[in-house]
Parts: structure tokens; C-alpha cells; sequence
């Protein structure tokens, strides 16, 4: 419980009422990236963060995710709360729907903490080297991923490699899986050939590389559809089609002024992923390997 008083949120709530995709999503489909924000007098902010949210519960993602067609979720902590991953915990002790989840941890993290965290139904940790809000450092992976490899966990990144190129190297020297959100931050206006994009490719065409198809507004100014990233999206998918997923990055704190309908971004996943079995691949087969869903990724 925190006393202080509760800060005002700064950014826009997520958009109400989002329509049904036009091409419905298939059995088992997944959102892989999405957050969930509480009332401050219980899940108290850090001090200094970079934006302040709305409380977003489950049960209103939850909704949602039923509008869409999604039949399972993957939670991913937001920066705001630090390593205090508690309400991600609730949301999955709660098991009121299929949900995986992704931390944000301390670098010295104990292992029977690990463990804990995996029985409840973490599956990962993200990095997080592109956010105002401090936390892990790209230096603390290769042992981060030493401690997570016997759970069969996988590190993933928000990184941006328009201003941080180096971290390429970084991640290809990274033996275990690596998952890549936000598209990289690359910017769709400098094409398909500029080096950040080709470095993402790289980066994907390794066997333990993965990437995120979610969050258009941080590469794009096109909205609300984004059709200049259609061809960013299908090389993705061309390179790695066994390891991309989607992602709706409900409620979308860092939209801002380009607050999307999540109807529209599951859209989108259809002009980016036109044939239905690769879009099959991207929205139920790949996230049940990556996250374990049905038990299909035991550990090694």
C-alpha cells in the first residue's frame, strides 16, 4: 500500500470499443505483448517515470483480447513499476484466462525466486535500453541468460538501434532465444534499405532470434493504418516466419496522440500476414513454442 498522493495520468486512456477484425483471428490466437496498470494506492509508481497511466485492469483487457478473438495473453511489466512485478503475479494466480507473462527483475535476482516466478507463468525478462525510466543495462544479459536458460526462459529487448547500432553485436554473441519489440524503433521514412532495419534482419535470420510485430505508432507517423509499414512487416515475416509473433501493446502508454483501435491494429496483422497459415503461424503456433502455452515449450 503506498500513502503518497496518486499522480494524475498524463497520457490518454486506450480507445473504447475496438472492432472485430475484419478477418477473423483463428482458434488459440495470442496477443504477445500488452500491460496491465492498477490504482496507484495499491501498485505504487516509481518516483520518476516517463509517463503516469490510467488504471487499465485485467478484466478490461481481458475484454479486449474476446473482441479481438484472442484466446491467450502475454503481460509484459511496464518500466513504471520497476521490478515490483505484483500485479502481473495477481493477473496470473488469478487464472481467469490463459495468460503468460514477461518481468523485469534486479540483476542479482535469486534462483529460487526464478523458479517461483516460472511456476506462476513468467516465461522471460525484458531489457529495456530505450525507455526514459531506468533498469536492466544490455550488460547484464549474458548472465541473465546463463540463469534463466535451464527454465527455458528468453530475454527480450526494447532497444532502439537508430541510436544504439552496437547493440547488434551484443545480441548476436546472446546464446539463448532473444525477443525483439517495438519493431527495433527503426523508422519506416528511411526505407527498407537504411542500416537499422537491414541490422534487424540480421539479426532475425539467426535460429534463436525473435521479433515482436506490434507497435506501429513508434516507427511510423502514417496513422491510423500505417500502410508504409507493410513492407517492413512482410520481410519480417519472410525472414522469420517460425519466429515472429504479434503483439496489440494494449493499452498503449507510449501512443500518445496516435492512439490506435485495437480492431485496427488486428487489421493490420492481416494486410502484413495475408495467407491464413502463416498468419496461423504467427498468432497461435509460434507463441505457444515461445511462452509454453499447452505445454508445448517444456524446458530443456
Amino acid at each position: 500500500m503506498s500513502n503518497a498522493t496518486p499522480r494524475t495520468p498524463d497520457i490518454p486512456p486506450p480507445a473504447a470499443d475496438p472492432h472485430p477484425p475484419r478477418r477473423p483471428f483463428p482458434p488459440g490466437a495470442t496477443d504477445c505483448h500488452a500491460h496491465v496498470f492498477g490504482p496507484q494506492s495499491r501498485y505504487p509508481l516509481l518516483p520518476k517515470t516517463h509517463f503516469v497511466p490510467h488504471e487499465t485492469p485485467l478484466d478490461a483487457y481481458v475484454r479486449m483480447l474476446r473482441t479481438l478473438g484472442c484466446e491467450r495473453g502475454v503481460l509484459v511489466q511496464p518500466s513504471v513499476y520497476g521490478t515490483d512485478n505484483a500485479l502481473i503475479e495477481e493477473a496470473l494466480a488469478a487464472r481467469t484466462f490463459d495468460l503468460r507473462a514477461v518481468a523485469v527483475v534486479g540483476a542479482d535476482i535469486e534462483d529460487r525466486e526464478l523458479e517461483r516466478m516460472h511456476a506462476l507463468g513468467f516465461r522471460g525478462i525484458r531489457i529495456n535500453t530505450a525507455s526514459a525510466t531506468p533498469g536492466l543495462r544490455i550488460e547484464d544479459a549474458p548472465r541473465l541468460a546463463e540463469r534463466i536458460r535451464p527454465l527455458g526462459w528468453h530475454l527480450q529487448f526494447y532497444l532502439d538501434l537508430r541510436v544504439m547500432p552496437q547493440i547488434e553485436q551484443a545480441l548476436a554473441a546472446l546464446d539463448i532465444d532473444v525477443v525483439i519489440d517495438h519493431f527495433a524503433r527503426i523508422s519506416t521514412a528511411e526505407g527498407l534499405e537504411a542500416g537499422p532495419f537491414q541490422a534487424l534482419l540480421r539479426l532475425l535470420s539467426r535460429d534463436n532470434v525473435w521479433a515482436k510485430l506490434m507497435g506501429p505508432y513508434f516507427v511510423s507517423d502514417a496513422v491510423p493504418h500505417y500502410p508504409d509499414l507493410v513492407p517492413f512487416a512482410r520481410r519480417m515475416i519472410e525472414v522469420a516466419p517460425e519466429r515472429v509473433v504479434w503483439g496489440s501493446d494494449w493499452p498503449h502508454p507510449s501512443a500518445r496522440e496516435k492512439m490506435p483501435d485495437d480492431g485496427d491494429l488486428a487489421d493490420m496483422l492481416g494486410e502484413w500476414a495475408p495467407d491464413e497459415t502463416v498468419r496461423r503461424r504467427i498468432l497461435v503456433d509460434n507463441p505457444s513454442r515461445l511462452y509454453g502455452f499447452d505445454g508445448s515449450a517444456a524446458r530443456p
